[in-house]
């Protein structure tokens, strides 16, 4: 505890409540797990759900991603998105949704509750996304959030689909159009990819890919599951000795080597997958390579490139907690991960309410999505 408190000290007072409540999370991770059926609310789960709440109603700054075909084609990201116009960029906005949906089915005493389901109930109606859907048959969007938009709003679907709420079942049905454009997405684009992008940001292949597979399994979406399991098969079951001594990249917020391999072993069987993995990662188990298992530094937090290392540190750990999870492997090397992965948590979770919109537009979910597998 000693070491928890002393993270503490160089942020404001006022995010210091937060980080005790996400330290003591990771000191007794058995009461963290109870939380999920619980009545006592975490404060964690009602900052970061403040802070979502804050930015998906927040239009600008905006970040648009938007191909201007001819001057017809200018309008504010309101117009262009009613439903996703906030946080920054269209991605930040899905999964913000997706957070406070999330937290809504997890703790559905929150505090906020009728706050959350006001802007939800605002946002997601069929008329906004419907329009969202349209925006997708524009000249000019084939690649628009190619793959990493397309995988956040299969993840909110996927949070919506068996969730037994009068209001989550009108969204559920609202953001069908939209889905099913996403989905269609995927069967035009995969098959036509040869190679994988393997960078640390938006355009990952496995990140997309990761996601969309959770999406397809909630759903039972045998076709897309089928598509993914032949895709990454072809793009990643061949590679060997992932050059993780590349990493991490100065702008990253998804490490190559982890994103990867958290993608196979939700593809593989579980012998295959430790097969490959000791292939593609030799030595993880033991704590090798150094480089991955160490938290990055972050050195300026307002820096809106920069402050995606924070996001590299909590997409780690939720990489490090899968593959673990996938493992049979002995009660050390378990541990060995198992103690990686909450080392990243701890670099960045005291970060997620920097100050700085750079970073508070997005990290939220990031974290949130790394302690659901505590």
């Amino acid at each position: 505890m000693h070491s928890v408190l002393a993270m503490i000290k160089p942020l404001d007072s006022r995010f210091s409540f937060i980080v005790i409540s996400l330290m003591v999370a990771l000191i007794a991770p058995s009461k963290a797990q109870d939380m999920k059926s619980v009545t006592t609310i975490p404060e964690w789960a009602v900052h970061f759900s403040r802070l979502a709440l804050n930015c998906i109603g927040t239009e600008f700054p905006n970040k648009t991603g938007h191909v201007l075909m001819d001057s017809t084609d200018l309008d504010s990201p309101r117009a262009l998105h009613p439903a996703f116009y906030g946080c920054f960029d269209w991605h930040s906005a899905v999964h913000a949704h997706w957070m406070l949906v999330h937290l809504l089915r997890r703790y559905p005493q929150h505090p906020d509750a009728a706050g959350i389901r006001q802007a939800l109930g605002r946002n997601l109606t069929a008329v906004n996304l419907a329009a969202e859907a349209d925006y997708f048959h524009r000249p000019g969007t084939r690649t628009f959030e190619r793959m990493y938009g397309w995988a956040w709003l299969l993840k909110l679907a996927a949070e919506l689909e068996d969730w037994d709420d009068a209001q989550g079942r009108a969204w559920r049905e609202n953001i069908r159009p939209l889905e099913k454009i996403i989905v269609e997405r995927y069967f035009s684009f995969l098959p036509v990819q040869t190679y994988a992008i393997r960078s640390g940001e938006h355009p990952n292949t496995a990140f997309g890919m990761s996601f969309a597979w959770d999406y397809a399994a909630t759903t039972g979406n045998d076709s897309l599951l089928d598509l993914l399991a032949v895709r990454a098969r072809d793009y990643f079951l061949q590679d060997e000795f992932c050059p993780a001594s590349w990493e991490p990249g100065g702008s990253d917020f998804l490490s190559p080597c982890l994103i990867e391999a958290d993608l196979m072993r939700r593809v593989l069987p579980v012998p295959e997958y430790r097969d490959w993995l000791r292939n593609f990662l030799p030595g993880l188990e033991e704590g090798k390579p150094l480089n991955l298992m160490k938290p990055a530094e972050v050195s300026d937090r307002s820096d809106p490139k920069i402050v995606h290392l924070d996001g590299l540190n909590l997409s780690r750990a939720w990489c490090l907690h899968g593959i673990r999870s996938a493992l049979y492997a002995s009660e050390d090397s378990r541990t060995i991960i198992g103690q990686a992965a909450d080392a990243h948590l701890r670099a960045s979770l005291p970060h997620v309410a920097s100050g700085d919109y750079a970073g508070e537009h997005w990290l939220a979910t990031f974290a949130a999505y790394a302690l659901s597998l505590q």
